[in-house]
């Protein structure tokens, strides 16, 4: 392996471990024991789940073509997995808000379990069956888990400050640390270990079940809105109500179709622009790279997420911005770069420039995940939260869903172009999020203002 790649990894190892050593007491929050049990049992939990995400993530294509299947059959069964996390997923979702969010997180266990036996069997209808079960379990993993997660915090009465180490906490852990080692714990098991490729997959069940019994034994259960009054429909009217009604829910969730359109786009393209001529890249030590990198802006993120100043709404402007440099970098690189003719051999001085890049977005989706998250918990109402974030999961699906079946109709330039686009363009909607944001809080301070002068003067006039 070129040393190109270990100066990368090592380089960002070397930040990371810098940074959470160097953190003071003013980066960390001082906090109740009680608090840090509760914290620590949900970053266990969320980590066994990422972990049974994780271990599927670098086998799925893998195994699909071991089966003998095309690109073009392999894409529909991607398609319908998003299909379904739009469909099936948002009504699964929504139900966690009336049926309890401790049921939907053990709902989605089963369901992920039930996908991965799916992948023992060759036969295009059950491999089919197990994305449809993948994409409903996927809704409830981006909604389930934090709706419980901010409603146990509040109800258990703990500053609402002390929510945003859980949420840059469990980035750092499920989707940065857990991610690298999952990598290589499937590579072990598929590898080194002979047992084939659908040996992640039972790995992963055996983590999800883990977790199940971990969230059985020691949650509570918590609701949105339990009234039996309210069915399925009213829900939805509930949900897309508070969207409609409210400027920031309605920005907040454009900014994260935006965001995570683009990232899912990018998951699919970073490798073809790697090696465009077939260069021998380590796919696995990359994707270890990547996740470095993750933790590295979720590091970040904590230290900002603990200070008064800047507020989220300032400062992820310019982390979308930054992103959306980065995914032109392959546009930039196309006409400034010569492009290498030899097909084969090492990455081109081009592509080492585009990984640089791809590093500094994925700091970038550290960042923006507790971010988004520490947002997600101020602005969402409480009743309809799992119901409100699958909706903002639906433009997000239907867009990856055109990304795929289009994704050899358009050069791949145009397509980071395109998602170069779509991040700026969330970078201005963060900013008009951070305006209305801020009128809404001095309007509120002036009312409250006004009503203790109120106060203070009524029983001069008595």
């Amino acid at each position: 392996m070129e040393a190109f790649y270990w100066l990368l990894f090592g380089g960002l190892a070397a930040v990371v471990a810098a940074l959470e050593m160097s953190k003071t007491n003013r980066d960390r929050a001082a906090t109740s024991s009680a608090f840090n049990s509760f914290k620590n049992n949900y970053l266990l939990v969320y980590s066994l789940m990422m972990a049974g995400d994780w271990l599927q993530g670098p086998y799925v294509y893998y195994l699909y073509s071991q089966y003998g299947y095309g690109k073009g059959d392999i894409g529909r069964l991607f398609i319908a997995g998003f299909g379904s996390s739009m469909l099936f997923g948002t009504i699964v979702g929504s139900l966690a808000d009336k049926q309890g969010r401790k049921r939907a997180s053990v709902t989605y266990c089963i369901t992920y379990i039930l996908s991965c036996i799916t992948k023992h069997s060759p036969q295009y209808k059950v491999l089919m069956l197990g994305r449809i079960l993948g994409g409903i379990a996927t809704s409830l993993l981006f909604s389930a888990f934090e709706s419980w997660l901010v409603a146990e915090h509040n109800k258990r009465g703990f500053e609402p400050q002390w929510l945003s180490i859980t949420f840059s906490k469990a980035i750092f852990l499920g989707n940065g640390l857990v991610a690298i080692i999952a990598g290589l714990f499937a590579n072990l098991l598929t590898d080194n270990l002979g047992f084939g490729p659908v040996a992640p997959f039972d790995a992963a069940a055996c983590f999800l079940a883990i977790g199940m019994a971990v969230i059985l034994s020691t949650w509570t259960e918590n609701y949105g809105d339990p009234s039996e009054s309210k069915n399925l429909v009213t829900q939805f009217k509930v949900a897309a109500s508070a969207i409609s009604s409210d400027t920031k829910i309605a920005l907040l969730g454009a900014i994260q179709s935006l965001f995570e359109g683009s990232m899912y786009t990018f998951v699919f393209l970073w490798t073809p622009a790697l090696s465009p001529n077939d260069e021998d890249i380590p796919h696995g030590f990359i994707f270890a790279t990547f996740m470095l990198s993750s933790m590295l802006g979720s590091s970040i993120a904590s230290r900002l997420l603990s200070r008064a100043a800047p507020k989220v709404e300032s400062y992820m402007q310019l982390v979308f911005a930054i992103a959306a440099v980065t995914l032109l970098l392959p546009v930039i690189t196309s006409f400034l770069v010569a492009p290498s003719t030899v097909k084969g051999g090492s990455i081109s001085f081009g592509g080492c420039i585009q990984l640089f890049g791809f590093c500094t977005f994925e700091a970038c989706v550290g960042i923006f995940w507790p971010s988004i998250m520490k947002m997600r918990s101020q602005y969402i109402p409480e009743e309809a939260r799992s119901t409100i974030m699958n909706f903002f999961r639906i433009p997000l699906n239907i867009f990856v869903c055109v990304v795929l079946y289009n994704v050899n109709a358009f050069p791949m330039t145009v397509m980071f172009a395109m998602c170069s686009v779509f991040l700026f363009l969330a970078s201005i909607l963060q900013r008009r999020l951070m305006i209305v944001a801020e009128s809404h809080r001095s309007k509120s301070e002036d009312w409250t203002s006004l009503k203790e002068r109120d106060a203070e003067a009524e029983p001069l006039n008595i």
